[in-house]
């Protein structure tokens, strides 16, 4: 159970990437009150945090709407993740994991950032929520399992939140130096978890059997 939970947590943890979030917010929300930046900080948090969890409840009868196969959709998600984790240790912004340049702008001219883009595509993105259908439908044999993903989820979003709370004390602390080196760190892990997706989908599709 605390593998599946340590699992779980490190996945979401650099698939979201709290620390990143945060740096964002605090930028995204610089004309905002206190009050406001809590409102929006919660908003976001919570409908990320809903998206995230009917995607893992719903996630493996779509595979099976879609006829996809567990073992294929390891490998494809290894991929993403794959992608993600280099994109985290290069230091580098392709929209897998983080708002592009284009959602930014567009960001700055809006008056709530809670839905768009914070809750999605920043919090819940293409690599969180691949994550979860990937890790839901591995582990939906197994209630207690699931239930440990689920609330790996939820710690790392209470890490989100939190950090958001505190996102100017958090970008001044770290820098953009240490937000990098967190970066790069969860990236080098989700690098090895990406990898042995990809070898666990070959394994059980049976075509070196």
């Amino acid at each position: 159970m605390v593998e599946t939970f340590l699992i779980s947590f490190t996945t979401f943890f650099a698939t979201i990437g709290p620390a990143d979030v945060a740096v964002l917010f605090a930028a995204l929300t610089g004309n905002n009150t206190a009050r406001e930046r809590r409102t929006i900080a919660l908003k976001g948090t919570l409908l990320a945090g809903g998206i995230m969890i009917i995607f893992g409840l719903v996630g493996e009868p779509l595979l099976r709407l879609f006829g996809i196969s567990l073992p294929a959709l390891r490998v494809a998600g290894g991929i993403l993740l794959l992608l993600i984790s280099l994109d985290m240790v290069f230091v580098r912004h392709s929209g897998g994991n983080s708002t592009t340049a284009e959602e930014e702008e567009e960001a700055l001219r809006r008056p709530d950032i809670s839905v768009v883009p914070l809750a999605t595509p920043l919090i819940a993105g293409p690599g969180a929520i691949g994550s979860m259908i990937l890790l839901a439908s591995a582990n939906s044999h197994d209630p207690l399992r699931e239930a440990m993903i689920f609330l790996g989820l939820l710690a790392v979003l209470l890490a989100g939140y939190l950090m958001m709370l505190a996102a100017t004390g958090v970008q001044r602390v770290l820098g953009v130096t240490g937000v990098h080196v967190i970066s790069r760190i969860f990236g080098v892990l989700l690098a090895a978890l990406a990898v042995q997706f990809v070898f666990d989908g070959l394994k059980g599709s049976g075509l070196f059997g």
